[in-house]
């Protein structure tokens, strides 16, 4: 039987303190006892959020750490290891945490316990225009988003450590995330998948998940995201979709659509019109607010650019060199401290 006392948070953070106030005041916020843990570990940032913590001391159980810098992956698995739960909940430290959330995992853990689960995310009625067009783009299923928030994927799901559960003892088998950045998520989904551990979503147990809050920092994540998921299918060649081409494979036939325009053909342009017009339709609708469902349509194009240049660059690296992944893309991986 799982209780708060048996749970610790653990949430990495990186020059960014005022996100852990508000998601601070958003744990305090949240029902049930406050017996649960708090392991926050500054991964090397230049501004401490040490100060912000010392005013929730007194209401909250937290665990201050403060180390070199080495990713988020190697932060998490530096407050597993000095935690004192058996069962761990990871966020990002820019998520906020609805009221009922560790109620909705501590109940579903008890009804049909799994080692390993993960959770949706939406948009906070605080988040700008951009930030709602951009959690959009990574959700709905008309984009390349709401795969892993399907109920008709609860079982095998891919948990992504913005919003995870994971046992002390799925932890110390798997020896937690590894050195990539991004995809150290995925990649250890799939490792404890092969050790045999089930993974499940917990489909009301969502944050709300700031994401980026520019265009160009958002691209770059999903840039990263499309290199990444090359590299994991190597790693993990059962895990390949043909559905991972689909972002390059719409990139590409937006280019050609363009070329056959000025060629007298118009049918496929107008296609791809008509999917941006269903986006901003569909964003309008969730949204109520015509301005984010145009802002949704950039965000949808930028993902799909991002996602797809990142994926198709990375593949051809990786076939035709014969160097390692960390020599051809150093920038995606750190080095365990």
């Amino acid at each position: 039987m799982i209780k708060p006392e048996n749970i610790s948070f653990i949430i990495p953070v990186y020059n960014r303190p005022e996100e852990i106030r508000e998601l601070l005041e958003s744990m305090h916020a949240m029902e049930g006892p406050k017996s649960f843990e708090i392991v926050i570990v500054e991964d090397g940032s230049d501004i401490s959020c040490e100060p912000i913590i010392q005013a929730f001391k007194e209401e909250l159980q937290i665990k201050y750490l403060s180390k070199p810098n080495s990713g988020p992956g190697n932060s998490r698995n530096y407050g597993m290891k000095r935690a004192k739960g058996n069962y761990f909940i990871i966020l990002d430290s820019d998520c906020i945490l609805p009221k009922h959330y560790l109620i909705t995992v501590i109940d579903e853990l008890n009804s049909d316990f799994v080692h390993c689960f993960g959770g949706p995310d939406a948009a906070h009625e605080s988040f700008s225009r951009i930030q709602k067009a951009i959690d959009f783009s990574m959700t709905s299923f008309i984009t390349t988003g709401g795969i892993r928030g399907s109920e008709r994927s609860k079982r095998s799901f891919q948990p992504r450590s913005f919003n995870m559960g994971l046992s002390k003892e799925a932890f110390e088998m798997s020896g937690g995330f590894g050195v990539i950045h991004p995809g150290e998520d995925p990649d250890l989904v799939l490792r404890l998948e092969k050790a045999g551990y089930t993974t499940q979503l917990i489909s009301k147990a969502y944050v709300y998940h700031k994401r980026r809050i520019s265009w160009s920092k958002f691209y770059h994540q999903v840039y990263k995201f499309g290199m990444v998921r090359a590299i994991l299918n190597r790693w993990h060649p059962k895990s390949k979709r043909l559905t991972y081409w689909f972002p390059t494979v719409f990139i590409l036939g937006l280019v050609v659509a363009i070329a056959a325009f000025f060629m007298g053909y118009q049918l496929l342009l107008t296609l791809y019109g008509l999917y941006f017009l269903l986006v901003l339709l569909f964003s309008w609708n969730k949204t109520g607010n015509i301005y984010i469902g145009v802002l949704s349509m950039v965000a949808v194009f930028i993902q799909f650019v991002g996602y797809g240049t990142g994926f198709l660059r990375s593949n051809m690296s990786l076939k035709f060199s014969r160097k390692k992944e960390e020599e051809l893309f150093p920038q995606l991986f750190f080095k365990h401290s």
